[in-house]
């Protein structure tokens, strides 16, 4: 897969035929204001990362962009939050629970979730929280290398009122050499609400 990203803004499609939730999600864009920028890779399976996660804000709207764009786009979380009484809505919006019990283990489970299934997109804050961080997390990169899957960039840019995913790129297996294509894409390609830009940093697991 070539590692360059395309600009791509997605062509209104009709509506008929489409789920309901992905109809509301567009209609909910629509009364704020906000459009959609997507280009998806070309695998049924993907991660998509999402940067920078400084407000409760870009989990709302993370969910809204993948019904408005109709991706079944799922996220991890413990597995002690999938128990009652929320635990059903949890699974509802996509949640996928694991144990962290270590961060390897962590790891593998999401690869071995990756390889048992058809299809599957996961969508992964590297920061690993909204607070202010100084590193990111390798756990998504290697991840898609460990099944062989793109990593898609994800984004609310909100000075432009737009959420989006870009195609990304395939793991070579050199960290260094990948993360400075996500740099460049982070730091230069999006307009990012600069409140929350910070600069990017890796962390080992």
């Amino acid at each position: 897969m070539n590692s360059s990203v395309t600009t791509y803004s997605k062509a209104p499609e009709k509506t008929k035929g489409l789920p309901f939730s992905t109809r509301l999600a567009r209609f909910i864009l629509r009364l704020k204001g906000w459009k959609l920028d997507v280009k998806l890779p070309d695998s049924p399976k993907y991660i998509v990362i999402g940067a920078p996660h400084t407000t409760n804000r870009d989990g709302f709207y993370a969910i809204v962009l993948g019904f408005a764009a109709n991706i079944p786009m799922r996220f991890i979380g413990k597995d002690s939050l999938f128990k009652p009484p929320f635990g059903f809505l949890i699974r509802l919006l996509g949640g996928i629970p694991v144990v962290r019990s270590s961060s390897n283990n962590f790891v593998d489970q999401i690869v071995e979730r990756f390889n048992n299934s058809e299809a599957l997109v996961i969508a992964i804050a590297p920061e690993g929280t909204r607070d202010s961080v100084a590193y990111w997390r390798t756990g998504f990169y290697y991840m898609a290398l460990g099944a062989g899957i793109p990593i898609a960039f994800g984004f609310v840019d909100y000075d432009r009122k737009t959420l989006g995913i870009y195609p990304g790129l395939l793991p070579s297996g050199d960290l260094p050499a990948d993360m400075e294509i996500i740099r460049k894409f982070y730091t230069s390609t999006v307009q990012f609400y600069q409140e929350g830009k910070r600069e990017i940093q890796l962390k080992n697991l």
